[in-house]
């Protein structure tokens, strides 16, 4: 068996030093947009072979599966690795041969695009988003068939992240008597957005919705920390000295948000498109979700040791979450605050709401 798999990977890595190194000097002398079109192509010429290499490996581990539930023999084993790397030659060599000749005939100032010449393929060519104000957009392909831009896209989707200071509206007390760190409590959230456009003549108004993860940290002062009663979750003095003393809440939420302001509106012949870049915008919402963990981060010195305690539990608390959020910026980056109408603690003497400001980047 180990003289099979050998052979399979003889064979393959030979004709794919062949395949990759079949590379014409003269390229660096062309018009530089052939020159970037033939530099892609010979990229996709490398994923077609590492795919196939990849398909290859599957197969092989399946017959060797098959072959240890002595489901085949050892020599029907053999047989079948001996076709499937067969197999993998042939079908890189044809379809490299594909790549191979579209840049034969751009060198000689002429091109001949495929619709479809891979199988089980999946790539991306990269420019700028389809909001920004250019003329070049993502083409993606994958399962071996090219998606054509359509003429008008009201849907897109972007990751965003947000950071920033963290605390509690504590009810009838003011946020300069808060308890916890203003500067040393912050928060983090990274999501995923879909946007779309409400109306079908005009990009004013958006509707904005995915969902997040959310991380609330909040950082007792005066050396005190949190204590579960079992009744309730109050503030203690640590016997030690703290160094470091934070409750952790991670939240997963589904955000919506209605997004407004001006965009720019890109026409060609075939498409046209609602740029936002660099433009103002303000958007208005809420969210709604589940508490997925509450821990607390103990930091100090004991005896002359350094110790630190990672405490989880529900700590009281509230296991569904839910709020109000604001932002206002120009293009990608926005001043953010949230607020959640939910209290922190259940059944607590006093209502804590958590509340968050910072930054917020659409990627």
């Amino acid at each position: 068996m180990i003289r099979i798999i050998t052979f399979i990977a003889m064979w393959v890595a030979m004709l794919c030093t062949h395949l990759l190194n079949a590379q014409v000097p003269q390229d660096s002398v062309l018009p530089s947009d052939v020159y970037f079109k033939i530099k892609r192509l010979q990229e996709d010429k490398k994923n077609i072979i590492e795919l196939e290499k990849d398909k290859l490996k599957e197969k092989v581990q399946e017959i060797h599966d098959l072959e240890d539930d002595s489901e085949i023999t050892t020599e029907e084993a053999a047989t079948r690795k001996q076709e499937a790397a067969r197999e993998t030659a042939l079908n890189i060599e044809n379809k490299t041969a594909i790549i191979d000749n579209r840049i034969e005939l751009l060198r000689r100032g002429e091109d001949f695009e495929l619709e479809s010449f891979q199988d089980d393929t999946f790539a991306i060519k990269v420019g700028k988003s389809y909001y920004r104000d250019i003329d070049d957009f993502f083409e993606v392909v994958f399962n071996g068939k090219h998606r054509k831009m359509r003429y008008d896209r009201r849907t897109y989707s972007d990751i965003f992240f947000a950071v920033g200071l963290n605390n509690t509206i504590i009810e009838d007390q003011s946020l300069e008597d808060t308890p916890y760190q203003i500067g040393g409590s912050r928060f983090f959230e990274l999501g995923w957005m879909w946007s779309s456009r409400v109306f079908k003549e005009t990009n004013f108004l958006r509707i904005r919705y995915g969902f997040s993860f959310q991380f609330n940290g909040i950082n007792p002062k005066d050396n005190m920390y949190f204590v579960d009663t079992g009744e309730e979750t109050v503030l203690q003095e640590f016997p030690e000295n703290l160094k470091k003393s934070k409750l952790r809440m991670d939240n997963l939420v589904f955000p919506v948000f209605f997004e407004m302001g001006p965009s720019k509106k890109i026409e060609k012949e075939d498409y046209f498109r609602y740029s936002t870049y660099n433009k103002f915008k303000f958007g208005l919402g809420g969210y709604a979700g589940f508490n997925i963990s509450t821990r607390q981060k103990l930091k100090f010195k004991q005896n002359g040791e350094h110790i630190k305690q990672k405490l989880k539990g529900g700590y009281n608390t509230s296991s569904f979450i839910y709020g109000v959020a604001a932002y206002i910026g120009a293009g990608d980056t926005s001043l953010y605050l949230k607020y959640d109408l939910n209290p922190v603690f259940k059944d607590a003497a006093v209502k804590q709401n958590n509340i968050s400001l910072g930054l917020r980047f659409d990627l």
